[in-house]
Formats: C-alpha cells, sequence, structure tokens
C-alpha cells in the first residue's frame, strides 16, 4: 500500500495539475456553461473516469519495462522526465488566452455526454505519455510491487480528477464568469502547474 507521505505528496500534485487551465477542464466549462449544471457533471464524470484507461496502461507498461530491462526504464525515466519539464516551459509560456467555448448538441442524453467525456479522454495519447511519465517517480522501490503502486496512485489521480471535474461542472457558470473576469488567474494557475512538472520532470531525470 501506499504510505501516508507517499499518497499525500502525490495528491497535492494531481489536485494543482487538474485545476490548472488545460483541455479537459476548459471543456467541462464549456458544456456546463451552455448546457447546465447536470450536462457538466455529466461530461466531467466521463473526463475523469477516462484515467482508468491510462492507470491501467501505466500500470501493465511500467512492470514490464523494469522487469524486462533496467536500461529500458531508465530511457523511459528520462525521456518521461523530459517530457514533464517541455510541458512545463509549455505552460510558462502560456498567456491565459484559452477559453470555454459553447458546447453542441443541447438535447443529447447525459449517459452520452458521459461516454464522450470518457472517450475523450482515454484516446488522447497526451494523457497516456503524461501517466507514463508522472506516475513512476512517485513509486518506492521499498515499497514493493511497482506495477500495484502505479495502479493505487492512477486511481488516486482518477478519484480527484473525477471529482474536481464533476464540481467544475456543477460550478461551470459561475466559474466560467469569475475567469472571464480574472484572466491572470488563469496565467498563475498555468505558471504554478508548469513550475511543478518542470520540478518532477528534473526530478525524475536525475533519481538514481
Amino acid at each position: 500500500m501506499l504510505s501516508p507521505e507517499q499518497f499525500f505528496a502525490f495528491l497535492a500534485a494531481a489536485v494543482l495539475i487538474t485545476v490548472a487551465p488545460g483541455p479537459d477542464n476548459l471543456m467541462v466549462l464549456g458544456f456546463g456553461m451552455s448546457r447546465g449544471r447536470a450536462a457538466g457533471i455529466a461530461f466531467g464524470l466521463g473526463c475523469g473516469f477516462g484515467c482508468l484507461s491510462h492507470t491501467l496502461l501505466a500500470a501493465l507498461g511500467v512492470s514490464a519495462l523494469i522487469a524486462a530491462s533496467p536500461l529500458a526504464f531508465l530511457a523511459l525515466r528520462v525521456g518521461g522526465g523530459l517530457y514533464l519539464v517541455w510541458l512545463g516551459c509549455k505552460a510558462w509560456q502560456s498567456r491565459g488566452q484559452t477559453r470555454a467555448t459553447a458546447a453542441p448538441g443541447r438535447g443529447e442524453p447525459l449517459f452520452r455526454l458521459f461516454a464522450r467525456g470518457l472517450l475523450a479522454n482515454a484516446i488522447n495519447p497526451k494523457v497516456a505519455l503524461f501517466f507514463l511519465s508522472f506516475l513512476p517517480q512517485f513509486i518506492l522501490a521499498e515499497r514493493g510491487s511497482s506495477g500495484w503502486q502505479t495502479a493505487q496512485l492512477g486511481l488516486v489521480f482518477t478519484a480527484q480528477a473525477a471529482f474536481l471535474f464533476g464540481l467544475l461542472g456543477y460550478f461551470s457558470g459561475s466559474v466560467g464568469l469569475w475567469l472571464q473576469g480574472h484572466a491572470h488567474a488563469g496565467v498563475w494557475l498555468d505558471r504554478l502547474a508548469g513550475t511543478i512538472f518542470v520540478a518532477l520532470g528534473a526530478r525524475m531525470i536525475a533519481m538514481r
């Protein structure tokens, strides 16, 4: 099982990354603002639970690499660290110009909106690459199976993402209006997330 320190360190990083403006939460905002709370919640929950597919792939992939070749895992670690640093630099370059847009198809059933959110997240290769880069650095060798630890971390990420995206869908109207009046807030959230990405990427590359 995850240690308390491992759990809370990962949860804090995951929450900050999830709330930083990005494609998923901006889409949730768009659905909620244009079609109401129920639509925002349904799509948001779908986006959150879509992380389960990436959790499975990460757990299987990391375990297989460690078992097959320490050199291959080293390549994943360095490549993943560089990817996180790149994400951090991109976030720092953000001008806060992203906006939630209205979502079409007002009469679409809620279960279909949930499925759309699920699929949008599950087939996103950038999310899969992010999971492979982000989760392994919170694995502690002394805590046992790397695959099981990866799975637990992925479940924690999924749970907090589903909760926060659902909450965002519920309050989407108010949040959208606040963001429109405080454009600088999005910039600083991006920069905070960018700093976390760079720090985690550098830590991952430097790990022994």
